[in-house]
């Protein structure tokens, strides 16, 4: 991980002074784990989840919001701060700062999506099928949510299946075993 941390560190910025990088991966597949071991070696850097900022209505509906109160900030130099949707309440409630950093991670499924590429120093892809990341979130989350997990698992495929992101990955983590490999050369880095 401190490797990987170096790495992004010594990457151009991508969104005004910042290196905004992106963990994408089906749901269950280990990227809110990844994220915060990331940010951790990068010495605490900011991440943004992205079910802070889906709904149920519009799972993938999105970008506008983090443009606007998250990427345009960032962009002009300055700290961001987003509005908060409540899973239980179902609205939003509350808000979450993401303060200017050399570093800002983005971890959610879609989050290296087409709209958002241009704006990315680099996408981390979380190797786990789908059916694997699922069992995974499934058992994670209990049978009380498997009513939402079919409905995801729906909307999740058509997603990937309009706009995939892991052809686009600078690099994929095994999200079993957290080894990293990079796509562009043969080089990799073990897990944690």
């Amino acid at each position: 991980m401190p490797a990987l941390a170096r790495r992004l560190l010594a990457l151009p910025p991508s969104c005004g002074p910042v290196r905004v990088v992106a963990v994408d991966g089906h749901a269950g597949a280990g990227k809110t784990t990844f994220a915060a071991r990331l940010a951790t070696a990068l010495g605490g850097a900011p991440v943004l989840h992205l079910d802070d900022l889906a709904t149920h209505a519009e799972p993938f509906g999105w970008v506008g919001r983090l443009r606007e109160q998250v990427l345009d900030p960032l962009a002009a130099g300055r700290d961001a701060e987003h509005r908060v949707y409540d899973w239980t309440l179902r609205r939003f409630a509350g808000r979450r700062q993401v303060p200017l950093a050399p570093v800002v991670l983005i971890e959610g499924v879609g989050s290296g999506r087409r709209e958002l590429r241009p704006r990315l120093a680099q996408l981390i892809w979380m190797e786990l099928d789908a059916a694997a990341a699922r069992a995974r979130g499934e058992l994670r989350d209990g049978p009380e949510l498997a009513e939402f997990w079919a409905g995801w698992a729906a909307a999740e495929q058509a997603h990937f299946a309009a706009d995939p992101s892991r052809p686009y990955a600078d690099l994929r983590v095994d999200g079993l075993t957290g080894r990293i490999r990079f796509t562009t050369f043969d080089d990799s880095l073990s897990g944690p």
